[in-house]
């Protein structure tokens, strides 16, 4: 069978009306074989089970007061636990770390998600983009850092070497790209959960507060100022952007066509996004900014037409 052929038949599997968590990872991660996406699913699991951990504490208890932190602070150290001989006890800590010995996968990359995790307890939100950025070292750059890695995976005879580049500098652009569209995308929802991604220093720039942001979400009109800052959300996402191509460039030819078409699936979903951000005269709602399961598979199907 052609490969054409063959990604015609996993992309008819897919059930694009089912995928809901992480859809742009699980969608392009369908095209890898069996044992990859496994691993995927069994480091994601862990990742979001300790993400929902924090934001849906945040988003019953509108935040997480002093007392409180010492406890979840104890949760996540008990997560990385299962990174080293002494958290291996259980059947899910033998899950992971079976995968990450079979895989190679970096650890530094849970472990730095783990530190933003962290810093999501003990802080309620960005003073600066610096701030914003050096989170997303771990929230977003780590867990693409682990897919990237997936993707570049060598395999001789059942064994895996590690990809012939640098993972996390190849990760690191498409994962700020991702990530500033994400947060641009959920502004309503993320409100709506007493969780914010916009960096104050940012706000106060286009005269806006955190209140400010509430009321819109809230569905106060969406001011000058918020559009403005979303504009410069938007120039700072397209800079990724760019990188994001020039690194594809560079690794693309070094990708099994399963994989490379993988890259350029989750790229292509987030570009969807992308494009419907209208800083000029969107309403940044659910509906405006989250394409449909029709449209995702018209995209995906797009990409693969391309072959």
């Amino acid at each position: 069978m052609k490969t054409r052929e063959q990604f015609m038949t996993l992309f008819e599997s897919i059930d694009f009306e089912k995928i809901i968590d992480h859809p742009n990872i699980l969608i392009a991660a369908n095209f890898w074989d069996a044992e990859r996406f496994r691993a995927a699913c069994v480091c994601y699991k862990f990742m979001r089970r300790l993400d929902d951990l924090i934001d849906d504490y945040k988003a019953e208890h509108n935040g997480i007061a002093q007392p409180e932190r010492a406890g979840l602070e104890a949760d996540v150290r008990q997560w990385l636990q299962v990174l080293n001989q002494t958290g291996r006890t259980t059947v899910a800590g033998n899950e992971l770390a079976e995968t990450i010995d079979r895989f190679r996968l970096p650890v530094w990359a849970l472990e730095s998600f783990a530190v933003s995790m962290m810093y999501d307890i003990s802080h309620d939100g960005f003073a600066t983009l610096d701030d914003f950025i050096r989170y997303s070292a771990g929230a977003s750059v780590a867990p693409a850092s682990i897919f990237v890695h997936l993707v570049g995976l060598q395999e001789d005879n059942g064994s895996y070497s590690d990809p012939p580049f640098d993972v996390r500098q190849t990760a690191l652009p498409c994962a700020m790209f991702s990530y500033f569209v994400h947060i641009m995308r959920d502004f309503r929802k993320d409100q709506l959960n007493s969780l914010s991604y916009f960096a104050d220093e940012v706000m106060a720039r286009h005269g806006l507060t955190r209140a400010d942001l509430r009321n819109i979400a809230h569905g106060s009109p969406v001011s000058n100022g918020f559009r403005a800052m979303m504009k410069e959300y938007c120039e700072i996402a397209d800079s990724f952007r760019l990188s994001t191509l020039s690194s594809m460039h560079d690794i693309c030819p070094l990708l099994e066509p399963r994989y490379r078409l993988s890259l350029e699936i989750i790229f292509e979903l987030y570009m969807m996004v992308f494009e419907r951000i209208d800083p000029e005269k969107g309403s940044f709602t659910t509906e405006e900014l989250n394409p449909t399961p029709a449209e995702t598979r018209k995209r995906v199907k797009a990409v693969i037409d391309r072959i």
